[in-house]
């Protein structure tokens, strides 16, 4: 996703003006990420650039600029709301990789690889911090939205840590997800809305919208990770089954009853914990990809993206209505 086309290059179909306005927009976030990573120390200053510059898909200042779309998108205010969510985003990709323990991020060596975990937590602590500090330029309302949704994006690694403790365990992952993922993305689209001078109303179905695309966004990130015969999904494919991780699909897989010989077996596999052997490794990838739990899965999908379609119910027909009910359908769709 380039800031040259945000939208088009995806297929997505957006009104021409629509996407030179949120490509415009994205291109400067780019350009100001840079001087907000900035710090007079060079270890600081290197480390903070380290995930920045591998990449990204920039999907909460894409959430932003497309919400500022309801107001006037040309207010000062975008552009630091787009840097707010995005360098919380980072900030928040260093501390995860030290609890996950990650050697890589974007197909580059972690921070916490590259200058081990204490420097990993606190270059994502300086990321926090230089988001309040914009945040503050932009108010106080803009300070409580980004305080809140910091005790979301903690509440849900704290759960995803210490496990459904009891609860189902598909419902336990959904409420990580909404916590580590949707929160920001909710917030992303708020922002978008409030700072453009968009309707309350509209802010609102914008924020309703961003908490539910959000969900369905991590779910075919998942998804990508089993489906994908490339590096779609940012990262080797299987990547998730090798280190354990339980996904939607493998959730499924794991509570479905089917006695059919290749459901049993993929069960047997799942059940084993992380899938270190390559062999067994293939198999179960092999036996997910065509697996009942699969499809379950694509289907969970769609319906989130369905549901966030009709939180824009609220908002004006129009191209930045229908660029964002594209966007849906994107995401239902690519884990096909």
């Amino acid at each position: 996703m380039t800031a040259d086309s945000a939208l088009t290059s995806l297929g997505i179909d957006i009104d021409p003006a629509v996407d030179a306005s949120v490509s415009a927009t994205l291109a400067v976030v780019e350009d100001r990420l840079r001087h907000n990573v900035a710090s007079a120390d060079p270890l600081v200053a290197e480390a903070a650039r380290h995930l920045m510059d591998a990449g990204g898909k920039r999907f909460r200042p894409l959430i932003v600029a497309l919400g500022a779309q309801f107001g006037d998108p040309s207010r000062a205010e975008i552009v630091p709301a787009a840097l707010v969510v995005e360098l919380t985003h980072l900030a928040t990709l260093y501390h995860d990789d030290v609890m996950d323990e990650a050697a890589v991020r974007r197909g580059a060596p972690s921070a916490n690889a590259r200058w081990g975990n204490s420097v990993a937590i606190l270059v994502g602590d300086y990321l926090f911090a230089r988001a309040a500090d914009i945040a503050a330029t932009l108010g106080t309302e803009a300070v409580r939205l980004q305080a809140q949704t910091f005790s979301r994006l903690v509440h849900g690694q704290i759960a995803e840590t210490v496990g459904p403790r009891g609860s189902d365990a598909i419902e336990h992952y959904l409420h990580v997800i909404a916590e580590k993922t949707a929160s920001l993305i909710a917030t992303s689209a708020r922002f978008g809305g409030l700072f453009s001078g968009a309707t309350p109303e509209h802010v609102e179905a914008l924020a309703g919208y961003g908490e539910t695309i959000g969900i369905a966004f991590q779910l075919s990130d998942d998804l990508l990770d089993i489906a994908s015969e490339s590096v779609q999904s940012g990262k080797t494919p299987g990547t998730d089954l090798r280190e354990g991780v339980p996904t939607l699909p493998v959730l499924y897989a794991l509570a479905d009853d089917d006695a059919d010989a290749s459901a049993v077996r993929l069960r047997e596999l799942l059940a084993s914990g992380p899938l270190v052997d390559d062999a067994l490794h293939a198999e179960a990838l092999g036996l997910l990809r065509e697996s009942r739990a699969m499809k379950r899965a694509r289907e969970t999908v769609r319906t989130y993206a369905e549901d966030a379609r009709a939180r824009l119910v609220p908002l004006p027909d129009g191209s930045p209505r229908r660029a964002m009910e594209s966007l849906c359908d994107f995401i239902a769709d690519r884990t096909s």
